[in-house]
């Protein structure tokens, strides 16, 4: 047996039978809360979040980690390509053709783990909870004989955060560093992931940069500039799930990218070439990919790890009814789950709506599965989130 093969069995073997609990939640909870009340307002974060942090582990073979890596710089390779970028734009809306240089920060890259390795289910450009994942690393605790202390793993991944937001700015063609960020949600404070806006303004003013968590109805254009409560705002740390800009409360916000008032991060162009699940059915092409110019290990790997992904079109649908056992039903600009449905989970009448339009059929993968710590409790299922930038697996 191959060596990595094994290493990988091994992993399945401890996600399978190893009940560890290696987290101190209450040490952790206090540690974040503690961060809260740095900023200056009063948490309860184990009263309003009781399940945000896991006490069990997923175990990964490096094998599967490396994968993954690999993935993450194949798709950069294809989203590079001149044919891929007039394919993924062809069906965007129109802002999407706006490109300002900026490439899009925290993608989230979201695997299964299958019996094959991993697979890439879908990507996402405002992917959260990295700051709060990286703290939870923090707290992990010795566990089967692995040490998994990762305290300086979150301080690098917090050094990244800052180091990526910077970058977006300099690739719009700005010098230095922006004088004032605005890490902009509808109704920050009701998001269920406010926590981490408020770690991450709290990371940005470490670093000297001035940070505020704003609702896009706070934000002004003046004389071509952005504001927002008195405060200068150059970039946009964009955590909105209307990915074109399109709601009438985000008109002042889609003015300003467009005229070049603030750097957007991520934007409607990212998500049009990253996140957009039509793009999923293009990367999982491997003749297609080869086609267009990308390198052939690129083009074999990601036809290997990328389900195969469809428009739902309304003439296959006796085809997709009776093959629905085997699919999964995803909105174009869906996100956490959202108006996706398994196959063997649907009725007719939502068949019917899936086939109105905007949707793709994706072959099925099944979740990975990790035994709950207490006895009696069923499988947790899990999937596995690389943050990258640039290619490059944070």
């Amino acid at each position: 047996m191959h060596r990595d093969q094994a290493a990988c069995q091994a992993v399945d073997a401890l996600n399978a039978q190893c009940r560890c609990v290696t987290v101190d939640l209450v040490a952790l909870r206090d540690a974040v809360e503690a961060r809260l009340r740095a900023t200056g307002l009063p948490a309860d974060l184990a009263a309003s979040h009781p399940h945000l942090f896991s006490q069990t582990p997923v175990f990964l073979c490096a094998a599967h980690a490396d994968r993954m890596a690999a993935v993450v710089r194949a798709v950069e390779a294809a989203v590079a390509l001149p044919g891929y970028r007039e394919a993924a734009l062809g069906w965007a809306p129109e802002i999407a053709r706006h490109d300002s240089g900026a490439r899009g920060a925290f993608l989230g890259f979201d695997f299964h783990l299958s019996a094959e390795g991993p697979k890439l289910i879908e990507i996402n450009t405002n992917a959260g909870g990295g700051l709060l994942a990286a703290m939870l690393g923090a707290a992990a605790l010795e566990c089967c004989g692995t040490s998994v202390m990762l305290e300086n793993g979150l301080q690098r991944f917090k050094e990244q955060m800052i180091e990526t937001l910077i970058a977006e700015w300099r690739s719009a063609g700005r010098t230095g560093r922006p004088a004032g960020i605005a890490i902009v949600d509808d109704a920050p404070a009701s998001q269920y992931l406010h926590p981490e806006f408020l770690l991450a303004q709290s990371t940005l003013r470490r670093a000297d940069i001035p940070a505020i968590i704003a609702d896009p109805g706070e934000i002004e254009l003046r004389s071509g500039a952005l504001h927002a409560r008195g405060t200068s705002v150059e970039l946009v740390y964009n955590r909105l799930t209307d990915f074109a800009l399109d709601a009438p409360a985000h008109r002042v916000l889609r003015e300003a990218y467009l005229a070049g008032a603030a750097v957007v991060t991520p934007n409607p162009r990212a998500h049009a070439l990253y996140a957009d699940k039509r793009a999923l059915g293009l990367l999982g092409d491997e003749a297609w990919l080869r086609d267009a110019g990308l390198e052939p290990q690129h083009a074999a790997l990601l036809g290997e790890v990328v389900p195969h992904t469809a428009v739902v079109r309304r003439e296959d649908g006796e085809r997709l009814w009776q093959a629905r056992r085997t699919l999964f039903f995803k909105p174009f600009a869906g996100y956490g789950s959202r108006g996706a449905y398994r196959g063997d989970k649907l009725t007719r009448r939502v068949f019917e709506e899936i086939l109105s339009g905007g949707y793709v059929a994706q072959a099925m993968v099944p979740p990975g599965e990790r035994i709950a710590a207490l006895e009696g409790q069923a499988p947790l299922k899990f999937d596995v989130r690389n943050y990258a930038y640039g290619g490059s697996v944070q």
